[in-house]
């Protein structure tokens, strides 16, 4: 099921923020967020480099009355440079780059806020804790959005339930997507968070019911049903902080899915900012099936709604899990400083991994990735860069980025 209507849904949109309105002030806020970015892939075994020039733009109006608000988004994502491959258009001669050119609506939505109950319907962004199992895809041009209805309820202080019904996931393959690559993949998807603010941290209770009902993508076997739970926290240090968290899940089949599998997901991570230096480290497992299908492909844990670039390394070469799921090693540094000159929010950071296979525990490669990024009044510039060394998964690849983001 897909929202057909964009000019339908905003005209009911409409309607339903028109009625308080008669008796309170709608106030507009124009939305503009604007990308350009370099992006160069050089991977072995294929004969030419990937270099995308990309110009990305999202524009529209958020209207708000009271507890009443709606807001309707498009955007579009130019190639100025087009010599890569985009993920729809083939080229077997250059590395995958996920910016495919698109136009379309990106965001519309009518919530309703108030101090208990938050409820949201229609196409919208959904983040839930660190974006793991559910998140926009922020890196790619052009994101990831839910048609979906949505109920955070805050019962009582300190605990806050998050439900969402989604119907359809735009993907970011856009306008031209297709094939085992959609624009939009459609099902019957529940995804139930629980939190609770705990002393010693959030302490989280999750049920992820992810229903791909497209045959091309993967043949159903990215439908999962996920339950785990989750803590993180921080704990001051004296002028230091230090930051946890730690989770556990489980993941099955489901639906459709003809695959009868089981795996298990752990995670345990620290980081300690030091009001300038910080350091961190963790070890995270997504686990193979250890019944008769273990090695088979996507018998080990996924997860298709994640922002997955932001896990396992910017190289993006565990997009899909492998059939022998994987296991990350990995230790960070960095700095920061309030502001240097005129530039703000200036931070230097790299990060270490090693990955290896969960089942038969081989060594599948090592990667580092750098990144240097400041900010000067609306514009937030970056540079960032990965190098992932191949052993016994994939082949050596490097990527750069120079990025400009600016928003209002």
């Amino acid at each position: 099921m897909t929202m057909r209507s964009p000019a339908l849904f905003l005209l009911s949109a409409s309607a339903l923020i028109a009625a308080p309105a008669a008796a309170q002030t709608v106030t507009l806020k124009p939305l503009v967020d604007a990308r350009l970015r370099w992006e160069q892939v050089d991977q072995d075994g294929l004969p030419r480099t990937s270099d995308a020039v990309t110009a990305r733009i999202r524009t529209g109006v958020a209207a708000t009355s009271g507890r009443w608000s709606a807001l309707a988004e498009a955007q579009g994502n130019l190639a100025i440079v087009p010599d890569y491959f985009d993920g729809v258009h083939p080229d077997a001669s250059r590395p995958l780059i996920g910016d495919p050119q698109s136009i379309g609506l990106y965001r519309a939505q009518v919530q309703y806020k108030s101090a208990p109950l938050t409820l949201t319907v229609g196409r919208q962004r959904i983040t839930l804790d660190d974006e793991r199992f559910v998140g926009q895809a922020a890196i790619r041009n052009n994101g990831q959005t839910f048609d979906a209805v949505r109920a955070e309820i805050v019962p009582v202080k300190g605990v806050k339930a998050d439900v969402s019904y989604v119907w359809g996931v735009r993907t970011v393959w856009g306008i031209d997507g297709t094939g085992v690559r959609p624009r939009s993949v459609g099902g019957n998807t529940v995804l139930a968070n629980l939190g609770w603010a705990s002393p010693i941290g959030t302490l989280t209770g999750f049920a992820y019911l992810i229903d791909e009902d497209e045959a091309a993508v993967q043949g159903f076997r990215l439908s999962s049903q996920t339950y785990g739970t989750r803590l993180s926290g921080m704990r001051p240090i004296g002028k230091a902080k230090l930051s946890y968290q730690t989770s556990w899940a489980r993941q099955s089949d489901y639906h459709r899915n003809p695959n009868r599998y089981a795996a298990d997901y752990w995670l345990a991570d620290l980081a300690l900012d030091l009001n300038g230096p910080r350091l961190g480290g963790g070890y995270e497992v997504l686990g193979a099936d250890k019944g008769p299908l273990g090695g088979q492909a996507l018998t080990s844990f996924q997860t298709p709604l994640s922002s997955i670039f932001k896990f396992q390394g910017w190289a993006d070469k565990f997009t899909t899990t492998p059939p022998d799921g994987i296991r990350d090693l990995y230790a960070s540094t960095g700095w920061g400083w309030k502001q240097v000159g005129a530039v703000k929010a200036v931070s230097l950071s790299a990060v270490w991994h090693r990955f290896e296979s969960d089942r038969l525990v081989r060594h599948y490669g090592n990667e580092i990735d750098l990144l240097a990024q400041g900010k000067v009044g609306r514009t937030t510039a970056s540079l960032r860069y990965a190098d992932y060394q191949a052993d016994r998964f994939g082949t050596d690849t490097k990527k750069f980025w120079l990025q400009l983001d600016w928003t209002i």
